[in-house]
């Protein structure tokens, strides 16, 4: 900020005034003294030839960086004294650059060299003012010099302005009165022209209202388009109401009128043909009142044969069709006009008879209606609402005839919804009553063709249940015939119906079928049978196909339904809960199916928790009950495979049937304690058979490597129990070094199984715990926990036991073991209700529950895979 000197009147001293300088010289001198400062530092970092660290200072310096920069190794501490050396010489450059700096600062502060600074800038800002003064006065200069040519200018053009003025005036007075002479005559091809120019040059003088004459010329033009209207009015009347006896190959002189209606304006349009309009239909009004008998609900079809003939008789060379130009679409308006009228009769009449209406009549109507519709947008090539929107005067959507039936189509959705009772009424008597085990003729009757579908007695036996594909045929037939209906609210109550009638068809049929027998079933089981009910099976893999398909259709109904609906329920409509239902139809199949499995390992392992290892002279080869069990393996899931249509089921069942095994066979091993080294080693070698006849079950079409993966960790984890059981006792060094490297924890009870499953009696345990704690003391890389830790050494009778797995895996991964954690100590046994369910004895139900919820998550993730 730089200061100027004035004087305040004769007082001898001075006012320093501060003066802003232009931001243009305060940048420019920004940049000189930036590059002077750059400058300095380029020539010195030049003549040092090295850059020092400590011309940069910021509020992140760290010392400890700068010396390490100076003394990067050991080395470098040979070079302290020259850099001591160099910091002093630093320093005192600093000081002598201070003291230029102080010299400067004092230098430039004079107060006089300010004084003259100021005295320059003061000269170069009067320059300034004077500059713009003279310009000022040379742009008045101009301006007088030019001050009459702009005069003339403006005279020039009032001139001309004047003249075309008075020149268009005197052609509006001599197109009036050559208007007038046309009018009187009628020739109106003549007048549609001379009218254009009139108002074409009347709209010239809006802005010379206010003048006398042109006022009296332009009332004058109002005034003569009135009496061609009137003349217009009359002349149409009269053409209308007295038509000519026969017909001219020419059109009517009138017809040049209409050139003069466009010329008058829309509105003048729009009146002549709604009086048009309602000439035409006076007729119909007359003869079709709605408290007439001609105006009934049974005498429809004569309405619309009515307005059809009227319409010939328009489209002939005898009536309007020839009168009116086509673009003003008349027949357009008649049709509208029609609808209306018709639309307000229809809802009277369809309001009174709603009582005693039958769903035949109403559907006969409305056909009619519609055909009626899309036989007039056919003839004009246009949808029948656009017809209604495009004439409508005031913008508002007009409704169609067949939209007054839409209040009244809850009958038809009423009567669709009593046909799908009256065609699932069968089914569901079949499965109303309770089953009866033992006896076919006491059991309730499936129909026909679904009994002979379960029991396989058809040449081609079906894959799904025909009471699913009849209902969903009649589903689409209703979809469709509702949305040749309507789109909207009907069809939406439609949706609900056949949503409603989904959940009763997977709830109260496929599910009811899956908890009643189909045939006799053979008497109670012995504990060592392996046989299987074959029909159970087949019977389980149709519910499946039929849930499968059932949930696979709805989707495709869903966007059927979408696709038809109106835009303002689209977003409403969903089957998912109704898939849902079928999912779990899915689920409960493979859990019957798994529940059959089980019955067949109940009696083998049955057997081997009843044999005395411990007095096993010596190994052989596979014990006679792993043969059993593999053959009716075997036979089970060839009776499943071929019938499941989505081998992803399969596959499904083939998990969890792997899963339920391995787990048997655990529960059977620890009940059957103590099991000794020569019992374990016997053990193995069954396992072995096992393990192999669990890999040869999904064949190679079926076989995937989840499958393998998971059956090995399981064989892996009961081979490793069974190892250390074989492993002696004496050394016991040995036999706990052995433990920790196959099982791999520090555990005190899961040593204590492992010491109960071999058989070592008590008053050996206590020493061999106390070796065990002092050996895994000093191990401190040992878990805590290992598979061992689920494993359950008192199984209820009626539990399935629990696989060995690792004790962080989770209960929801099916594929690694869908029995985790169903042991006595956490699942209660089964309920009554559950054993009646599933047509079984036992105690098992419980499980059985869980075991459905557990298969119903294993497919919902299959699904997303």
């Amino acid at each position: 900020m730089l200061h100027q000197h004035t004087a305040n009147g004769n007082a001898s001293t001075q006012v320093i005034q501060p003066i802003q300088l232009p931001q243009e010289l305060i940048l420019s001198i920004n940049n000189i003294l930036n590059l002077n400062k750059n400058k300095e530092h380029t020539d010195h970092d030049d003549a040092e030839g090295y850059k020092d660290p400590l011309d940069v200072i910021d509020n992140d310096f760290s010392p400890i960086d700068i010396l390490n920069t100076l003394f990067p190794n050991e080395a470098s501490l040979a070079q302290i004294t020259a850099v001591q050396e160099r910091l002093a010489q630093d320093e005192r450059a600093v000081q002598e650059e201070i003291t230029v700096l102080q010299e400067q600062l004092r230098r430039d502060q004079d107060p006089r060299r300010m004084q003259h600074l100021q005295e320059m800038i003061s000269e170069l800002l009067g320059q300034m003012s004077r500059i713009r003064e003279k310009a000022t006065e040379s742009e008045a200069v101009v301006r007088n010099i030019t001050k009459d040519i702009q005069a003339l200018d403006r005279a020039k053009k009032n001139l001309i302005q004047s003249m075309t003025t008075l020149k268009r005036l005197q052609m509006l007075g001599n197109a009036l009165t050559q208007l007038q002479d046309f009018v009187k005559e009628r020739k109106y091809a003549d007048v549609a022209q001379s009218l254009a120019a009139v108002k074409q040059l009347a709209a010239s003088f809006k802005q010379g209202m206010g003048v006398p004459a042109i006022m009296q010329v332009l009332r004058r033009a109002q005034e003569l388009q009135g009496e061609i209207r009137t003349q217009l009015d009359a002349d149409f009347d009269d053409y209308f109401l007295h038509p000519p006896s026969t017909p001219s190959s020419k059109p009517p002189p009138i017809a040049a009128g209409c050139a003069v209606i466009d010329v008058l304006g829309p509105d003048v349009r729009t009146a002549l043909i709604n009086r048009y309009v309602a000439l035409e239909l006076k007729e119909y009004r007359r003869i079709f009142r709605a408290t007439d008998e001609a105006g009934q609900l049974d005498n429809l079809a004569r309405r619309f044969a009515w307005f059809r003939r009227m319409m010939g008789g328009h489209d002939s060379n005898q009536e309007g069709g020839r009168v009116f130009p086509a673009e003003w679409k008349v027949g357009w308006f008649l049709l509208a006009k029609f609808n209306e009228v018709t639309r307000v009769d229809l809802t009277t009449l369809l309001a009174k008879a709603r009582p005693t209406m039958t769903v035949q009549t109403l559907l006969d109507d409305l056909q009619l209606t519609t055909d009626f519709e899309h036989s007039m947008a056919n003839k004009y090539n246009t949808q029948f609402q656009d017809i209604l929107n495009e004439t409508t005067g005031d913008g508002a959507p007009q409704k169609s005839m067949s939209k007054s039936f839409e209040p009244h189509l809850s009958v038809f959705v009423d009567a669709q919804d009593k046909a799908i009772a009256e065609t699932l009424e069968p089914h569901r008597k079949s499965t109303s009553r309770p089953p009866v085990r033992g006896s076919l003729d006491t059991a309730p009757r499936l129909s026909v063709e679904d009994q002979n579908t379960l029991l396989g007695e058809t040449e081609d036996t079906a894959a799904v249940l025909s009471s699913s594909t009849d209902l969903f045929y009649f589903y689409g037939q209703s979809l469709d015939q509702c949305a040749k209906l309507s789109v909207g609210k009907p069809l939406f109550d439609l949706c609900a119906v056949q949503k409603k009638w989904l959940k009763a068809y997977a709830e109260e049929i496929l599910m009811a079928k899956l908890k009643r027998p189909v045939m006799n079933l053979p008497a109670s089981r012995k504990s060592t049978d392996v046989r299987f009910d074959a029909q159970q099976l087949k019977q389980t893999c149709v519910l499946i196909n039929t849930a499968d398909y059932c949930q696979t259709t709805a989707l495709e109904l869903e966007a059927k339904m979408k696709g038809k609906i109106s835009a303002e329920f689209k977003e409403q409509v969903s089957f998912q809960e109704e898939r849902d239902e079928f999912v779990s139809v899915i689920s409960a199949c493979i859990a019957a199916q798994l529940k059959e499995l089980e019955s067949i390992c109940d009696g083998p392992f049955g057997a081997v928790s009843r044999m005395q290892w411990g007095q096993l002279p010596q190994v052989s080869g596979p014990l006679a009950y792993t043969e059993a069990l593999s053959s009716a393996l075997g036979q089970c899931l060839e009776v499943v495979k071929p019938l499941v249509e989505q081998k992803k089921y399969t596959r499904n069942l083939l998990d969890k049937a792997s899963s339920l095994v391995l787990a048997k066979f655990t529960a059977a091993l620890v009940k059957s304690r103590p099991l000794k080294e020569i019992g374990a080693e016997q053990l193995l070698i069954d396992l072995q058979v096992i393990k192999a006849c669990l890999t040869r079950l999904p064949g190679e079409a079926l076989l995937t490597q989840s499958y393998t993966r998971s059956l090995n960790k399981g064989t892996a984890h009961i081979e490793t129990l069974l190892k250390v059981i074989v492993t002696p006792v004496d050394p016991p060094e040995g036999f706990i070094l052995n433990y920790v490297l196959l099982i791999g924890d520090d555990s005190m009870s899961n040593f204590q199984k492992i010491l109960d499953l071999k058989g070592t009696p008590k008053t050996s345990q206590t020493a061999l715990l106390d070796s065990f704690l002092t050996f895994t003391s000093t191990k401190s890389d040992l878990e805590n926990t290992s598979f061992l830790s689920s494993l359950d050494m008192d199984p209820s009778p009626g539990t399935m036991g629990a696989p060995l797995l690792s004790p962080n895996a989770s209960r929801a991964n099916l594929s690694e073991g869908v029995f985790s954690g169903l042991s006595s100590s956490s699942t209660p046994t089964g309920s009554g209700t559950d054993s009646s369910e599933y047509g079984k004895g036992g105690g098992d139900g419980k499980v059985f529950s869980d075991l459905r919820r557990f298969v119903s998550f294993g497919l919902r993730r299959d699904g997303v895979q």
